[in-house]
């Protein structure tokens, strides 16, 4: 059961990228552009005439930038047991923002979606992803229509985790992005403890199953919090962290501890979403209230 799970969460099925923001009228343009590393990473462009603000979105573990269509297999399988088993749009996010006035950058991470295979195959938490966190921005800040655009990075999951590593190896990269928003960071122990809890697994199997990782990965558990690691400690950017508060795959305090990890003189806000056990409407909170995100963006790129 232990290489079972360390196997799942070593790897990751790529998710189909089914939609497109031409499907909300929206002009797009697929673009190929290269990782830190050089892995090719694969996105659409949404322009907005006249705009002179960009917001860069990656995607969650196990998505890529259109969603994830958990109501099918194998991702039905793999998510169900916690309630997560809805499809989940997330091209609707670019039309809000498109339409609040800004260019969007959407991207799949390395080893999802259509973005080249990299490091084996393996998903590190954000250790080795965020190296497309920083062609993203290399990305947006090479193109000639883009020059002088204000950036905000709106980060999901891996892809915040993704982008809080960023932000401890590359601080430079990071001189003039005006905010974030992290949508559902966190550390993959707390992950795995309720992974264990729900299969009757005693907890003093967590060391066994963190060497299995280790051997997977490369990195322990803690290598791959953004908390023990000090990666949230490095935030700069006035960051908005939000959380489903009773997400049945993590807990409360975990998150509470990677925002309190961010330095006390960044600005910075945390608000829960309520009434729901179910982590993928954390994913899709944006699209039905946008309201307190869209005023951070709009605080800060202002």
């Amino acid at each position: 059961m232990l290489d079972a799970i360390a196997d799942r969460f070593s790897t990751s099925p790529r998710s189909p990228v089914l939609r497109s923001p031409a499907g909300h009228g929206l002009d797009v343009e697929d673009v190929t552009f290269p990782s830190e590393d050089g892995t090719p990473l694969e996105g659409w462009f949404v322009p907005a005439p006249g705009a002179d603000r960009i917001v860069i979105v990656n995607h969650p573990r196990f998505f890529s930038r259109s969603g994830l269509p958990s109501h099918l297999e194998p991702w039905r399988s793999i998510n169900g047991e916690t309630g997560n088993d809805i499809e989940v749009d997330l091209v609707p996010d670019i039309a809000i923002l498109h339409a609040a006035g800004y260019h969007v950058l959407a991207y799949d991470l390395r080893n999802f979606g259509l973005s080249g295979a990299a490091n084996g195959g393996v998903t590190t938490s954000g250790r080795f992803e965020s190296r497309d966190v920083v062609g993203s921005l290399r990305y947006a800040r090479s193109r000639h229509d883009l020059r002088g655009a204000r950036i905000a990075l709106f980060s999901r999951c891996l892809g915040a985790d993704a982008t809080l590593f960023a932000m401890q190896r590359s601080p430079q990269e990071f001189a003039d992005v005006r905010c974030l928003v992290a949508c559902q960071p966190g550390s993959p122990r707390a992950l795995l403890e309720r992974t264990l809890e729900r299969r009757g697994i005693p907890a003093e199997r967590m060391d066994e199953l963190d060497r299995l990782i280790r051997l997977r990965t490369g990195f322990g558990l803690d290598e791959m919090s953004p908390v023990v690691s000090g990666a949230a400690r490095s935030v700069r950017v006035p960051t908005l962290v939000y959380q489903v508060h009773d997400d049945l795959m993590t807990r409360p305090a975990d998150v509470q501890s990677v925002f309190d990890a961010i330095p006390s003189d960044v600005p910075k806000e945390l608000f829960w979403i309520h009434g729901t056990t179910r982590r993928w409407d954390g994913y899709l909170h944006f699209q039905k209230d946008p309201g307190r995100i869209l005023e951070w963006l709009a605080r800060h790129t202002g």
